[in-house]
């Protein structure tokens, strides 16, 4: 073989060619190796969370966190919500959690007030002149977390809790005549929950504690002369207008709650760190469209109990003035039995004196303009 025919230009046109080829059948290959690498995906992380509702708008508020969690967490992290009683009973559902029955709960502390009369401070205590507003405040920024978690250490709860959803002050509630005076109240038997129980009872009423759905028919039937839930949504979805046209709003019984959204913490303390970040900014995020959702549907659901025949009265300042002081007399026994009660009062009429001291001084008189426009 001529070496003029090894180095022919026909020879090394088709030579090169051929490598070519060979070369991009190659880099293909490669490229689609690259593009379609084989990845292990992270299994998603499943949820067991309860909820102390079986229907209503505190149902669909407890559907509108998950709502954030997952459109957060995308496909690393699922809620399964459960209604109510679908695992255990709502005086169980703490217990539940810190067992790891549950991985959560959504509902309030007054729920589990039995465990300790402190619990009821966060959410249901005294008015110290705020709303929920201030008190979630205080929460974040007062000191309230840090006495929450050093209260579930006491009680050795495997739990750690957020909170949310600033709820109007509720009610005073359903009863068979406009109370005029707070002396109309002795002796009538009357729903409520937490502490707000023991206040009533220092008015002189006697206090049954019953389940949302048992308070309609325990009225119906007389177990009961008089009752509160929350707000005239969940009121009128019980029906409270079919057994009483006396319908009373404010009070100092119950003027500030917000949701606990609990979960086991060693569930909690698995998760990757953006997830326990997602489960507390979901939560946070919440209350605002809590605050901004359920007063349009609270003053939407008024109006149509007024057109069903209730006669909807505000609570007399008379009444609602011996609500504190009956509130100063359960706090003051309470306190001098309760070494850590009496240390959240202190932390919240501290934090209350100065944020509502600012408020009261720069907020405008808003019923002064609502008078000016609508009358």
């Amino acid at each position: 073989m001529t070496k003029e025919s090894i180095d022919s230009p026909a020879k090394k046109t088709s030579s090169r060619r051929s490598f070519l080829k060979a070369g991009v059948g190659t880099l293909a290959a490669g490229a689609g190796a690259v593009s379609m690498p084989h990845v292990a995906r992270a299994k998603t992380k499943t949820l067991k969370i309860q909820a102390a509702w079986g229907g209503g708008i505190f149902l669909e508020n407890a559907k509108s966190y998950v709502d954030r969690v997952h459109a957060m967490a995308g496909d690393a992290l699922k809620i399964d919500l459960l209604p109510v009683n679908s695992v255990v009973k709502t005086s169980q559902m703490q217990d539940a959690v810190h067992r790891g029955v549950l991985d959560g709960a959504h509902y309030v502390p007054a729920y589990w007030y039995s465990k300790s009369k402190a619990a009821s401070l966060f959410g249901t205590g005294p008015c110290f002149g705020w709303s929920s507003q201030e008190v979630l405040g205080w929460v974040n920024y007062g000191g309230g977390q840090e006495l929450f978690d050093e209260l579930m250490g006491s009680l050795g709860l495997n739990v750690v809790s957020f909170f949310n959803s600033p709820m109007p002050a509720q009610p005073m509630g359903w009863f068979k005549e406009e109370i005029k005076d707070a002396s109309q109240m002795k002796g009538l038997k009357y729903r409520t929950v937490g502490l707000a129980a023991d206040v009533l009872l220092e008015m002189g009423m006697s206090v049954v504690q019953l389940p949302g759905g048992e308070i309609q028919p325990a009225m119906k039937s007389g177990l009961i002369d008089a009752a509160e839930f929350n707000n005239p949504t969940s009121d009128r979805d019980f029906g409270m207008q079919d057994v009483s046209k006396d319908y009373h709003l404010a009070s100092f019984h119950q003027s500030q709650e917000f949701f606990e959204v609990t979960f086991n913490k060693k569930t909690y303390d698995r998760l990757a760190p953006e997830l326990q970040a997602i489960l507390k900014y979901a939560s946070e995020a919440e209350n605002s469209n809590f605050y901004w959702h359920n007063t349009k549907r609270y003053s939407e659901d008024l109006v149509k109990l007024r057109e069903q025949g209730v006669n909807v009265h505000r609570t007399p300042d008379s009444v609602m003035a011996e609500q504190l002081k009956a509130w100063d007399v359960v706090v003051d026994r309470i306190a001098g039995e309760d070494e850590f009660f009496a240390k959240v009062v202190k932390s919240q009429k501290a934090y209350a004196e100065e944020v509502m001291g600012y408020l009261n001084l720069n907020q405008p008189d808003y019923k002064l303009a609502y008078k000016h426009y609508f009358g």
